[in-house]
């Protein structure tokens, strides 16, 4: 009942929303030189002749040349969101920035670049600037306090995130197959002591799957509870280095472990901001301290709107796939955007034919004249990605041309160690299918099964 008499007026100190501010924005600054430096701007962007795109955003593509400059000023904005530079203008021009840098390219969608781009969202509305920052260096006055529900907004998001992710691996697949972990993990034989010993036992496939899915359904718990904080602490670093010792999965670990903090009591971070204090910034200077920040009456009662519009759709969108008949790990209708982290290891080769369609004469497609590695990769199991490659192949050989064109595909996809089957629906013309959010009914029956737990 203590959530349904949530007091919105309360005040709380403002220091860990700044520590999350000033995290966040250094994350993010050394994701994008991370990014530059292995030179992916390039390889993901550049050099590939075609880009899948979100439905209804095909009109986003690389800028050329000018892709760099999208990134310096994602970094840039990053690094100020940081120090808390000009922090409104700042945080809008990374949300801009970094979500056209997302949406240019759907086969660079990960999981936490969705993270951060509905962060940011949340960050644009949030005074993270009012403690701790240059702009409050710059106005000589700073706000010891903020409203309570900016912290917990946060709080919530991670909460969705986790109990997202644990929900979902509640599945056959998962938890009584030890799908995918049993494929991956063998292949680091490799590491020191472990490698030999752990990656190659079953009982441990098992216990990794099981101790994940546990994970994921206690730690916000575990973190919302003051007796418990610091051990679930200790267990999120080690939860998070060691799966990015497993598996290449870039910044998320470490965004996740910094953004943890801001479920400790603000004594934690008034320490971490008076040792930046004393021997990074080397300051002695005391800002005057006003006591609370606060919304004006109608800003308040339009970020709060717009607070409960977007958690309804964050705690509801994940679930969407049980709109679409089927298998979701098969089909991927509702797949992304949902919290479904490393839950399965898909593989597939799918080919395509250009037939013209009075004749019947036909020649088959060479994906490598059109498609990078990688993007041939993602396309071969991915329908989305099938169905808009055929479009563009539709297109393409129609004005080199040819009449009459279809595009067929021979399609084979392997899901959890499963073996290879048909995919696609070889006798159906795919150029002539529209690209929609409802269910494709050429993609074919799954032939196996996974359960929800219990069902």
């Amino acid at each position: 009942m203590k959530i349904l008499k949530y007091n919105l007026k309360e005040q709380t100190n403002a220091a860990p929303l700044a520590i999350f501010r000033l995290f966040f924005g250094l994350m993010m600054f050394a994701s994008i030189v991370r990014f530059w430096a292995n030179g992916w701007i390039e390889k993901l962007y550049l050099v590939p002749e075609f880009h899948f795109s979100y439905l209804g955003f095909s009109w986003i593509k690389p800028i050329g040349n000018y892709t760099y400059l999208l990134f310096i000023i994602c970094g840039v904005s990053a690094l100020f969101v940081a120090i808390g530079y000009k922090y409104r203008i700042a945080i809008g021009i990374f949300f801009l920035s970094f979500l056209y840098i997302e949406l240019m390219d759907k086969t660079t969608y990960l999981n936490h670049y969705y993270f951060i781009s509905i962060v940011t969202f949340l960050l644009l509305f949030l005074p993270a600037n009012a403690y701790f920052s240059v702009d409050a260096f710059l106005r000589k006055k700073q706000y010891q306090q903020v409203p309570k529900w900016t912290i917990d907004s946060l709080k919530l998001m991670l909460f969705i995130i986790y109990l997202s992710a644990g929900f979902v691996k509640l599945n056959s697949d998962w938890l009584f197959r030890a799908m995918p972990l049993k494929i991956w993990l063998p292949s680091k034989y490799d590491l020191p002591i472990i490698g030999e010993n752990l990656m190659q036992q079953n009982w441990f496939h098992f216990a990794m799957s099981w101790s994940g899915m546990l994970y994921d359904l206690t730690i916000p718990f575990l973190l919302l509870y003051k007796r418990t904080r610091f051990v679930a602490f200790l267990f999120v670093v080690f939860f998070h280095v060691f799966t990015r010792v497993l598996f290449p999965i870039g910044m998320f670990p470490f965004i996740m472990i910094v953004s943890a903090l801001i479920f400790f009591d603000a004594t934690l971070h008034n320490k971490m901001i008076d040792f930046l204090r004393k021997y990074v910034l080397k300051s002695k200077r005391v800002l005057l301290s006003t006591p609370n920040f606060y919304f004006s009456k109608v800003k308040r009662k339009v970020v709060l709107a717009i607070f409960s519009v977007f958690f309804i759709v964050q705690i509801l969108f994940p679930w969407r796939s049980l709109c679409y008949p089927g298998e979701l790990f098969w089909t991927e209708e509702g797949y992304r955007f949902s919290w479904r982290v490393m839950l399965m290891e898909k593989a597939g080769s799918t080919n395509f034919k250009i037939v013209n369609l009075a004749t019947g004469r036909s020649f088959s497609v060479n994906n490598t004249d059109f498609l990078t590695a990688f993007q041939e990769k993602q396309m071969s199991y991915q329908p989305d990605f099938i169905l808009e490659y055929a479009h563009f192949l539709g297109d393409h050989f129609t004005k080199q041309g040819h009449k009459n064109v279809g595009v067929f595909a021979d399609s084979y996809v392997a899901l959890n160690g499963r073996l290879s089957t048909r995919f696609v629906d070889e006798k159906v013309d795919l150029y002539q299918q529209k690209a929609s959010f409802s269910h494709k009914k050429w993609i074919l029956p799954f032939q196996s099964e996974i359960k929800i737990k219990g069902i």
